[in-house]
């Protein structure tokens, strides 16, 4: 393979499944294309649409003012609402973009952002208004897909849903041994994704007191996705975790994954970490889920539950130390334009998106009986 066929797979994933994003943030689109997609599947764009308005930008305070209405115009692969056994393809135009807003940034990058990385590795030529390949807005194509996985999922019993675990310091309650579809469901209708609306209130309010201060706040979301069997993936480096944990650092300021306790388990000892394996009308299951539902890189059939930590994003008000490219010297930035104050909170869905690619991929390599 040579070096120019490794470089225009970076935005790709999947193995049965091929997920290419493709755009620019001020371009004048964005999408995706979606290769191996089961025909004969019934899409309901209606919940499509629902699902993509939850990340949807310009919608509160809380959020960048950036007003998009993020619908997918579909190309290929659909025909009378049904999978066609082509190649999906969407595209999402872009319509409010203030791209001057972004002209410093071209010899003074961002600290905490790809533009320095970006200008190193092409040469200055990266189209870095509004982050370009680079920005969270490459996550709306993601969650056209994302949301085609959950239907096909959820048509098999296996359903995914995430929430808001935590802002800053403001922490939401956890998910229970078993959650339900119903609880998934009831999290994704609320206008702040969260378990606990008490917990909303003390997030809200870190991410406006951010935004008071020309700042930004990070944030923490778990995920979880139930009624996959006992089975499902490889050990070593093909095993649930990798093949999750990949897909899911390709999220933009998504800076880190654990599965289960995760690091706190490093702290337990193994009579408290290990899950007691017990019978329950027959089936083998696990009283506690300390391994987030993996064992060995494979399922073990009890709930598969992961979190992810977003970071702060880096574009704030506050005057930053960074230099200038050209003159190579120390300078002074202020980032200007709109931004979100925290993207943890938009970025629930993507996480439900990426996860749900991720297993339907590997669902249908393992061929267990649904496909």
């Amino acid at each position: 393979m040579s070096v120019w066929e490794v470089m225009s797979v970076s935005s790709e994933f999947g193995k049965l499944l091929r997920v290419s994003v493709f755009g620019q943030s001020h371009g004048k689109a964005i999408g995706v294309v979606v290769d191996g997609l089961p025909a004969g599947e019934e899409i309901d764009l209606e919940e499509l649409q629902g699902f993509l308005d939850r990340r949807r930008p310009g919608k509160d305070p809380l959020s960048t003012a950036r007003k998009e209405t993020d619908v997918p115009e579909f190309l290929s692969g659909l025909e009378d609402g049904r999978t066609c056994g082509a190649p999906l393809c969407a595209v999402i135009r872009n319509a409010d973009q203030h791209s001057q807003d972004y002209r410093e940034l071209r010899d003074k990058p961002r600290p905490g952002h790809a533009d320095y990385t970006a200008a190193v590795k092409w040469g200055g030529c990266a189209d870095m208004r509004g982050g370009g390949h680079f920005s969270g807005r490459l996550t709306a194509p993601l969650c056209v897909a994302g949301g085609v996985a959950k239907q096909i999922l959820a048509r098999r019993d296996v359903h995914v849903g995430a929430h808001l675990c935590s802002v800053g310091q403001a922490r939401d309650m956890l998910f229970p041994l078993h959650p339900t579809a119903e609880l998934f469901r009831s999290v994704a209708a609320k206008a702040f994704p969260v378990l606990n609306d008490h917990a909303a209130e003390a997030m809200q309010t870190a991410v406006l007191a951010a935004k008071q201060d020309q700042d930004s706040i990070g944030g923490t979301i778990e995920c979880a996705a139930i009624g996959l069997p006992a089975g499902l993936g490889e050990p070593m480096f093909g095993g649930v975790e990798n093949r999750l944990a990949a897909a899911l650092f390709g999220i933009p300021a998504v800076k880190g994954v654990e599965f289960g306790e995760g690091f706190h388990g490093a702290s337990l000892r193994g009579s408290q970490n290990n899950d007691a394996f017990v019978l329950e009308d027959g089936q083998v299951r696990a009283r506690t889920n300390h391994a987030g539902g993996i064992l060995g890189g494979i399922t073990t059939g009890m709930p598969l539950l992961l979190r992810v930590a977003v970071k702060p994003a880096p574009s704030i008000g506050k005057p930053q130390q960074t230099v200038s490219l050209s003159r190579m010297e120390p300078a002074e930035l202020t980032v200007h334009g709109r931004h979100d104050p925290c993207v943890a909170h938009r970025a629930v869905p993507v996480v439900e998106a990426v996860t749900a690619l991720v297993l339907l991929d590997m669902l249908m390599e393992g061929n267990h009986g649904t496909f």
